[in-house]
């Protein structure tokens, strides 16, 4: 699958300038809010139709100002789920998972029992929407959009009305849509865990323009000015193999190239690869191997750079033979450790810190 947009359009004061491509997978539109992102997922979906630009998929051109080409919003075959699940609310989950099926124009019967059991939604057929939780509530728009047998699906921040514990029910289900459904999808969000999670490529969005784009761990472990988000999230995401468990002590070992990590309140099998996302502001520095403290990752590696700092604190990087890691310190303890660029130290990471 191949994906193409580019899109220039003035919203009064705003205008939106931006381009990407993607090639399959799960692509995620990231930045602050007001950056652009759902006016450019709105561009695709042809909700909105810019003043310039143009939409390809797989070689369909959908869109194009040049050539005078706009394929309305229902001959797309786009799937689109909102912020809000948006479902009937005269009908019962199954009749509203119907409608989605009605649009395919064919018959889905083995696809409707495969799309409700990957989002474990079989028990709620025959109950209303308003006895749902908002996290079955977005389960069962996403099963309606799967089954009018979309192209595309576009979800625009579909976890942001949700709390904590509704989106740690519903993240898993997006991990499986993502790795069984085999339709592309573009997912627009201004969280970096669910970013961190989700996307195999990142396009990062700033007052309407692209300011990076790439691999997911490539772009999610830039330095936090190159994210357009909160200093708070940044950090890095790691990539690694699962090569043990300690089942009486729930922890898990990840190999990311020839370190080693050890991560809490994970269920994996020996093999299977794992994402790892470490905030800068859970990293502590030291220059001789700590011991006996809580940590269980103890890191050692030279300092690639400081960056400037900022009300106060400043962000390390470190590089640790196959994988760099950020620290948030503060300025007093850059200057009474003597940190400079390519001094010798210890990054000390808890366990129970890390997101995967």
């Amino acid at each position: 699958m191949s994906l193409t947009v580019e899109a220039r359009h003035q919203l009064g004061n705003f205008a939106l300038d931006a381009a990407f491509t993607s090639d399959g997978g799960v692509t995620a539109l990231f930045g602050r809010s007001g950056s652009g992102k759902t006016s450019l997922i709105n561009i695709i979906a042809g909700l909105l139709k810019p003043q310039s630009g143009r939409v390809v998929l797989d070689g369909d051109v959908i869109a194009d100002s040049e050539r005078r080409i706009f394929t309305p919003v229902h001959r797309r075959r786009f799937g689109y789920v909102f912020q809000e699940a948006r479902l009937f609310p005269h009908l019962s989950v199954g009749h509203n998972l119907a409608y989605g099926r009605w649009f395919a124009g064919k018959s889905v019967g083995s696809d409707f029992t495969r799309i409700v059991d990957m989002l474990g939604i079989g028990h709620l057929l025959d109950r209303n929407p308003s006895a749902l939780s908002g996290g079955e509530r977005q389960r069962v728009a996403i099963g309606r959009a799967l089954l009018a047998a979309p192209r595309l699906l576009l979800m625009d921040e579909p976890l942001a009305a949700l709390d904590e514990a509704r989106k740690a029910e519903i993240l898993p289900y997006l991990e499986r849509l993502r790795d069984d459904a085999g339709i592309p999808i573009v997912y627009v969000s201004h969280s970096v865990s669910e970013v961190a999670r989700l996307a195999r490529r990142v396009v990062v969005l700033e007052n309407g323009r692209v300011t990076a784009s790439g691999a997911a761990a490539e772009v999610l472990s830039a330095p936090a000015a190159t994210l357009a988000t909160g200093r708070r999230e940044a950090g890095v995401l790691l990539e690694g193999e699962v090569e043990g468990t300690d089942p009486s002590n729930e922890l898990t070992t990840v190999r990311v190239g020839r370190e080693r990590l050890r991560i809490a309140g994970v269920s994996a099998t020996a093999g299977s690869r794992l994402r790892l996302h470490i905030a800068a502001r859970d990293v502590m520095l030291a220059t001789s191997r700590p011991v006996e403290i809580s940590a269980l990752n103890v890191l050692e590696g030279r300092i690639l750079a400081i960056a400037t700092e900022e009300d106060g604190s400043i962000d390390v990087r470190v590089n640790c033979g196959d994988a760099t890691v950020a620290a948030r310190i503060t300025r007093f303890s850059r200057d009474a450790l003597r940190l400079v660029p390519g001094k010798t130290v210890y990054a000390i990471i808890k366990s129970v810190a890390i997101d995967h």
